[in-house]
């Protein structure tokens, strides 16, 4: 026979239930988005972070400097190639690049780890700066490597330079990217996903956060 504590505490997660699942009220609603945020922020991020191997398995992409103008390859590569021809970087290389149509202003980018011998040249990069307070997501467009005189051995050292597609030149905090500041590698996009951050963020700075 049941306690009545237990009884009192299934009784209370019937109505507790009731209440997010079943009733359509103001307050209803309210419990329902904090607990979906609470799940998404403590369960689902995490977890996908986990099984992707970066903690930030999802970003949002918040300029256009990954945007196509014109949007066809042909079009963006006719006003585009001469940089990327003079960086070794020819048309037929560019089509082999993941998500070689770039990235668009609101999309969602989905995110893998920075296994450092797995990236490339043309992966998209995401990384951060102390110019910045977002994460860049820039396409890499040249990588160093150095070999540093160690204790037993030379280990190799690693930069990237990376440049937005739609922007005329890499930035100066683009030069000599560290391991230490990468975040992973672009794997796919969802389009007007990003949209729901950006908006949030923005009501926030207009009450005064963030």
């Amino acid at each position: 026979m049941s306690s009545p504590f237990v009884e009192k505490s299934k009784h209370l997660l019937k109505r507790f239930l009731h209440f997010v699942w079943e009733e359509d009220s103001l307050s209803s609603w309210v419990v329902n988005i904090i607990l979906a945020f609470v799940l998404i922020k403590f369960i689902i991020y995490p977890g996908l972070g986990f099984i992707v191997g970066t903690q930030f398995p999802i970003v949002a992409v918040v300029s256009g400097s990954m945007e196509h103008h014109p949007s066809s390859f042909s079009g963006w590569w006719d006003d585009r190639k001469s940089w990327y021809e003079a960086h070794a970087i020819p048309s037929e290389a560019f089509l082999e690049f993941q998500l070689h149509n770039g990235l668009k202003k609101g999309d969602i980018v989905f995110i893998r780890g920075k296994k450092l011998h797995n990236i490339k040249i043309g992966d998209i990069l995401v990384f951060r700066s102390k110019l910045k307070s977002e994460p860049i997501i820039h396409r890499i467009v040249s990588i160093e490597r150095e070999g540093v005189a160690q204790e037993g051995g030379a280990e190799e050292q690693i930069y990237f330079t990376t440049k937005g597609d739609n922007n005329d030149d890499s930035y100066a905090f683009e030069h000599r990217i560290r391991k230490d500041q990468i975040i992973g590698v672009a794997s796919f996009r969802i389009p007007y996903l990003g949209y729901l951050k950006i908006g949030f963020a923005a009501m926030l700075k207009l009450v005064g956060i963030g």
